[in-house]
């Protein structure tokens, strides 16, 4: 059991499920502090999945990720009293960025517990707005562990990377954007960890385009979102190993709620196919994305008969990556 309150949850135990409401609601409170990120296309990709895909930029999100959302959101709908004792959370990397970020525009504290292997270049990211570093062992066990003594001996509020409503509503004002930027989409994709961004999409896409289907892109050496649909209840590996560090960790209540009622199918790519497709991207479109990012495009190629002939909204999520270790280099 934590030692820290669960934002995920009311008083009674009770899930506390956002609304389209709560969406529209951030993505007038997070205007002033993120980008409108741009839809780009590629004739290349379109002929080699035989779909026509509309990637959505979050790599060119401030912060470099689509978490800015999520985490402006949560920071900036924080009353004065709150706000004045700081926030924590935990992260790999992208959510730390995001939360020092948006706390940084608030001028408040920001304490985050990150894995001692997380990237450098996010560590560096997160102490560049302001964000106080925490480390641990790259471990869900270790992270909320080491984040319970955080919080006791502060007092922060709480911002988990995903299983919060705040965070949630952030993160759907991404796909509110992408429907009013591409007309007539079949299918979203969108990569899958914890779910914030996928549980954003499915919030917002099944309130206004209940027609649209969502699928979710994960590595098969973390595939346990894809396990948890399958089995029909949340499935939680402790330590993954994958290139794509962001998605390493496990699905929690409320993702699950949004996953389990909205997603469609939940695909997954191998390490080699993840680089390969990261590799490609680069090449091809020019656009720095991180590794997490490419598994959409990985799973795309792999799958060619579920999208073609469909519009397909290709969310990439981020671009905070180490340019001395791209992972092609190693190869």
């Amino acid at each position: 059991m934590t030692a820290y309150n669960d934002p995920a949850v009311d008083d009674a135990g009770n899930l506390i499920i956002p609304t389209i409401d709560d969406v529209y609601e951030a993505h007038e409170r997070i205007k002033p502090h993120i980008h409108r990120t741009p839809v780009l296309t590629s004739e290349y990709f379109n002929q080699l999945t035989g779909a026509e895909l509309f990637f959505k930029c979050e790599n060119l999100q401030k912060a470099g990720v689509f978490k800015a959302r999520g985490g402006s959101n949560a920071v900036f709908s924080l009353s004065y009293e709150k706000a004045k004792i700081g926030v924590a959370t935990h992260s790999s990397g992208n959510h730390a960025t995001a939360i020092s970020y948006a706390a940084g525009r608030r001028g408040i504290k920001a304490t985050v517990v990150m894995p001692r292997t997380a990237p450098q270049a996010k560590k560096d990211a997160v102490r560049g707005y302001g964000g106080i570093i925490v480390e641990c062992e790259p471990s869900t066990t270790s992270r909320e562990a080491t984040f319970a003594e955080v919080v006791a001996e502060s007092g922060a509020d709480f911002i988990h990377p995903y299983n919060d409503p705040r965070v949630i509503a952030g993160q759907g004002t991404c796909a509110l954007e992408l429907n009013e930027q591409v007309e007539n989409l079949d299918a979203v994709i969108a990569p899958i960890g914890g779910g914030g961004m996928v549980s954003g999409t499915c919030l917002t896409l099944s309130n206004i385009a209940p027609d649209i289907k969502i699928y979710a892109a994960e590595p098969l050496n973390a595939d346990d979102a894809a396990r948890s649909l399958k089995a029909g209840y949340i499935i939680a590996d402790d330590a993954p190993d994958t290139i794509a560090d962001g998605l390493k960790v496990p699905l929690k209540d409320l993702t699950w709620h949004f996953v389990s009622n909205h997603v469609t199918e939940i695909l997954t790519a191998t390490e080699e196919e993840i680089i390969d497709a990261m590799e490609l991207m680069w090449k091809r479109m020019k656009i720095v994305m991180e590794p997490s990012s490419a598994v959409p495009l990985a799973t795309i190629i792999k799958n060619p008969e579920i999208f073609a002939g469909k519009r397909v909204g290709v969310i990439i999520t981020g671009g905070n990556v180490d340019l001395h270790k791209l992972p092609w280099l190693n190869q």
